[in-house]
């Protein structure tokens, strides 16, 4: 195997340059301009993909001499904040402006994802400065929209369509490779298979009377009713949790009670026509999400039968599955490899119950394998971070997996 080295403090500058471009979710051609003006500087071929105004993803190729397996690195450009939230504008590591202190890199978006996407920058150009020509070709996919949001109800625009938007139109546009390495932050651990989501809407209705009048008719006003629905719900959440078809490699499934609305805090002296309530389920990879919302649904309807003039309705509104692939995948024993020639031990297994866009890739034909850096530690004080060492190495690990995966010609 070609040694390769990688120029820590090339990496360094280039995370920060990425850190310093504002990219929330919505809002990320200016991190695609700078995407491809990285790949031009690497003689890389770029293929611009305009999602749509304001949004666009950035497919960097390095050119195989032929003969080899094509190798995708995909990374998301969005962020998981704005750092324009009043609880995070304070707070230094959650801008877009990088600083190093302690060796560790500072900074909005570093640990989710912009730090990988600096590694798969390096790790082409270290392989450019060590003299090795791939046979197969090496993608850099740059997209935007992944973070889990949706649009609903009044939250309508870009800023709230994630959940793979950019990697569904990468792949539909000719994005696509013999398989995927994508850097989401996973401890260095080596990610076989990740939970999917179903988002559910319950809604009761009840009376929309004036205060004045709404004497002796509490039991009909909607979020009291709903706190009764909800109590029925959270008996429920067990069950679901607990449900062996839900369990995936010895993780277990997850509900989240994550948001409610009703009524108008304007208009207090209304009681609310309706009232909503949100799930958050998670659901294996191994369960079809027609299967995951027959069953849910089926709950929805026997809240309805139990709470009979409540006007139960149920609507899913979110299905993103989740992905797996086989442990004895050659994508698997390649990070396995050059992992252990980096690190001197072999990287551990894990399941995890967050999405990604190996999501969309897989269902489309491409094997995919979430393996990255630390999630960062989110310090209170500077905010978010990534060793620098860390990122260092797994720069090397990404390149060594080119060379295994592509072949040298």
């Amino acid at each position: 195997m070609t040694d390769v080295a990688i120029d820590r403090d090339r990496l360094v500058d280039t995370a920060g340059r990425m850190v310093g471009v504002h990219s929330f979710t919505g809002d990320e051609q200016a991190m695609a301009e700078l995407m491809a003006s990285l790949y031009e500087e690497m003689g890389l071929r770029c293929q611009w993909q305009q999602v749509e105004d304001g949004r666009a993803n950035a497919l960097g190729v390095l050119e195989g001499a032929g003969g080899g397996k094509s190798l995708m690195f995909n990374g998301h450009m969005d962020t998981s904040y704005s750092g324009r939230e009043p609880w995070l504008r304070d707070v230094p590591g959650f801008q877009p402006e990088a600083f190093v202190r302690d060796g560790r890199l500072y900074g909005l978006g570093i640990s989710n994802m912009k730090g990988a996407l600096a590694c798969y920058v390096e790790a082409v150009r270290a392989l450019s400065d060590a003299g090795v020509r791939l046979r197969g070709e090496v993608l850099i996919a740059a997209v935007c929209g992944e973070i889990e949001k949706t649009q609903h109800g009044d939250a309508v625009g870009a800023e709230y369509r994630g959940y793979a938007a950019g990697t569904r139109y990468l792949v539909s546009h000719g994005g696509v490779a013999d398989m995927c390495l994508l850097g989401e932050p996973t401890e260095g651990k080596v990610v076989l298979g990740h939970y999917g989501t179903l988002w559910l809407r319950i809604r009761v209705h009840g009376d929309f009377v004036h205060t004045a009048f709404s004497e002796g008719r509490r039991d009909r006003n909607a979020i009291l009713r709903l706190h009764e629905v909800l109590a029925s719900v959270q008996e429920w959440i067990p069950t679901w949790e607990g449900d062996p078809s839900n369990g995936y490699r010895g993780a277990k499934a997850i509900v989240n009670v994550g948001a409610i609305e009703g009524g108008f805090g304007w208009r207090v002296s209304r009681t609310p026509h309706h009232a909503d309530l949100f799930l958050d389920v998670r659901v294996p990879p191994t369960k079809p999400m027609a299967v995951a919302r027959r069953e849910v649904l089926d709950m929805v309807r026997g809240l309805a039968e139990r709470f009979g003039d409540f006007g139960v309705e149920g609507e899913v509104y979110v299905t993103a599955p989740g992905a797996e692939i086989d442990e004895g995948h050659e994508l698997v024993g390649a990070i396995d490899a050059a992992h252990e020639e980096v690190f001197s031990e072999s990287p551990g297994r894990d399941v995890t119950r967050w999405f990604s866009d190996a999501s969309a890739l897989t269902r489309y034909g491409i094997p995919t394998v979430n393996y990255g850096t630390s999630t960062g530690l989110m310090d209170v004080e500077l905010g978010e971070n990534l060793e620098i060492e860390g990122l260092v190495k797994m720069a090397e690990v990404y390149a060594r997996v080119a060379m295994r995966v592509c072949g040298v010609a």
